[in-house]
């Protein structure tokens, strides 16, 4: 059995580009664990980090939770983004005044910015071959 299991969490899913991230906030001292590791083995840049932390900046509730997640797809900064979205998801659970200031912030909003698909004729999404008169 697994010992999170009997602990109450509050649950939340984040999605930001092509990556999506399942999220779990218990009480707790403000340890992150990312797909089995902390979050500074996982994330390298200090900019991510803080990405990740903004919900708990924005509600005042540093150090008071606990984070387990798993994320897939993606590259990191849109990873970043779906643990920051799934964050601000499962606090909106654990308490309804938390919802105010997380509205307020933009972290509840799903960004909805993908990458364009790439078009015939065309060598990606908008960029076509030189143009040459002869």
């Amino acid at each position: 059995m697994n010992y999170q299991s009997a602990i109450p969490y509050f649950y939340g899913t984040g999605r930001r580009k092509s990556s999506v991230a399942r999220v779990r906030v218990m009480a707790g001292t403000g340890n992150i664990t990312i797909n089995g590791k902390n979050i500074d083995e996982y994330f390298g840049l200090e900019t991510l980090k803080l990405i990740v932390n903004q919900p708990f900046g924005v509600t005042k509730t540093l150090g008071s939770f606990d984070v387990i997640c798993t994320v897939k797809g993606g590259g990191v900064s849109g990873q970043a983004g779906a643990i920051r979205h799934g964050i601000a998801r499962a606090l909106l659970q654990a308490a309804d005044e938390y919802r105010a200031p997380l509205k307020k912030a933009g972290l509840l909003t799903r960004d909805p910015r993908m990458k364009e698909r790439k078009k015939y004729g065309l060598k990606a999404a908008r960029r076509a071959s030189q143009f040459s008169k002869r």
